[in-house]
C-alpha cells in the first residue's frame, strides 16, 4: 500500500504544486491501511485515496473510478476531434441537430441550470473565446489575440440556453455555441465517484481531481484533511475537514496561466468582455453534502471569481456560505461560516471577515 505525506508533497517539483489547487494533508501514523492511485486525467492529475480496504479491493474499486474518469474525459475534450462534445459543437456551428446520450443531456441540462443561476457568469458555451486565448490546448504560451476576433465572439452572446434538447436530439438557436466543459466535468466526475464508492460501501475515501476534492466517510475515526493551495507560495495556506461527502473546490490564476508584458493572464474568461478575469487570485468553496456538491465544487467558484468586487453577492446567488476570495492583493476575504472552519497556517494572518 503507498502512503502519502504531506512533507512529501512538499518535496515535489514546484509544478506538481501549481497542478493542485488544494492538498491533502495524509499525515502517516504507522502502517495504516490507505491505498492510494494516481493517474492524469482531465488535463490533470488525479488522487484517489481508500482506507480501510485491502490492497486488491482498494485497486479494483480506484481502477473503476479511473476508468470512468477516462471515459469521461475521451467524451467531452473540447478539442479532440472525434469526442461527443466535439461532434456537438461541429453540429451547432452546422446549425444541425444531433442525437445525444441520457448522459449527456442530463450535463447539458444541469450546467444550463447553474448558467441561469450564475447570471452567465459561469458559461461553458464560451468555447471560442477559450480557444482565442490559447487555453484550448495541451500547452500553454503567451498569446496575443486579435481584439476583433475577441469583441465578434462576446458579440455572438453564445449562452447555455441557446441549447434546445427534444427527444434525446441536441441542436442550437446561436451557431456561436462551442461547448467546453473545463470547468464543470470534473465536478461531475466527483460526484460520480462519491456515489460509486458509497454504492461499495467504502468506509473511507478521498477523490482530488485537480483541487477539487470529495470525502467519503472518514480516515478512521477522524475526518479526512486537506489543506488549501497558498496562491503565491509554495505549500498550504490553511486547513480544513471535510465530513463526508462535503466537498471543496478552488478557482484560481495560479495553474493554468501565461503571462505577458508582467501581467497574468488565467484560464477563466470573462464571458462579459472576452477578457480573462482580474482582480482575484483566487476562491476556496466548501460544500455541503449533497448529491451535486462535486459539481458545485467545481462551478460555483467561477463566478464569485470573475465578480470579485461583488463576490459576497454571487456567493449568495450560487448558494454558497462557506467562501473564501483572494483579491489581487493578497488580502483575504471569507464569509464568517468558512473562517469557523478553516485553520491557517500562520495564526496571524489578517482576515476580512464578513457576515
Amino acid at each position: 500500500m503507498r502512503l502519502k505525506t504531506f512533507e512529501r508533497l512538499l518535496h515535489r517539483p514546484p509544478g506538481f504544486l501549481l497542478l493542485l489547487f488544494l492538498l491533502p494533508l495524509l499525515a502517516s501514523c504507522g502502517r495504516e491501511p490507505v491505498y492510494e492511485s494516481q493517474s492524469y486525467v482531465f488535463g490533470t492529475l488525479v488522487d484517489i485515496t481508500i482506507y480501510g480496504e485491502s490492497e486488491e479491493r482498494a485497486r479494483e474499486l480506484s481502477g473503476h473510478v479511473l476508468q470512468q474518469f477516462q471515459r469521461l474525459h475521451e467524451q467531452l475534450h473540447a478539442w479532440q476531434s472525434g469526442s461527443k462534445l466535439d461532434n456537438l459543437n461541429q453540429a451547432f456551428a452546422a446549425g444541425k441537430s444531433t442525437s445525444v446520450s441520457p448522459e449527456l443531456a442530463g450535463m447539458l441540462a444541469d450546467a444550463t441550470r447553474l448558467s441561469e443561476q450564475s447570471g452567465g457568469l459561469f458559461n461553458p458555451a464560451i468555447g471560442h473565446l477559450i480557444q482565442v486565448w490559447g487555453f484550448q490546448s495541451d500547452e500553454f504560451k503567451p498569446v496575443e489575440p486579435d481584439p476583433e476576433e475577441v469583441e465578434k465572439w462576446v458579440a455572438a452572446n453564445p449562452q447555455m440556453r441557446d441549447i434546445v434538447i427534444v427527444d434525446g436530439y441536441a441542436q442550437s438557436r446561436n451557431p456561436a455555441v462551442r461547448l467546453d466543459f473545463g470547468g464543470y466535468a470534473k465536478g461531475w466526475a466527483l460526484d460520480y465517484a462519491a456515489r460509486y464508492l458509497h454504492e461499495q460501501r467504502v468506509a473511507g475515501a478521498l477523490v482530488n481531481i485537480g483541487g477539487n476534492i470529495i470525502a467519503i466517510g472518514t480516515r478512521g475515526d477522524r475526518p479526512w484533511r486537506v489543506g488549501i493551495q497558498h496562491p503565491r507560495g509554495a505549500g498550504a495556506i490553511a486547513s480544513v475537514d471535510l465530513p463526508d461527502g462535503w466537498a471543496i473546490g478552488t478557482s484560481g490564476d495560479y495553474q493554468r496561466y501565461f503571462e505577458r508584458d508582467g501581467r497574468r493572464y488565467c484560464h477563466i474568461i470573462d464571458p462579459r468582455t472576452g477578457q480573462p478575469a482580474q482582480g482575484a487570485q483566487a476562491v476556496s468553496i466548501l460544500v455541503p453534502a449533497g448529491a451535486r456538491a462535486g459539481t458545485l465544487s467545481d462551478t460555483a467558484s467561477k463566478p464569485i471569481f470573475i465578480d470579485h468586487e461583488h463576490w459576497r453577492e454571487e456567493a449568495r446567488e450560487m448558494g454558497m456560505e462557506h467562501v473564501m476570495f483572494i483579491d489581487a492583493h493578497g488580502t483575504i476575504h471569507l464569509t464568517a461560516a468558512m473562517r469557523q472552519r478553516l485553520k491557517f497556517t500562520d495564526e496571524h494572518t489578517p482576515l476580512d471577515v464578513v457576515p
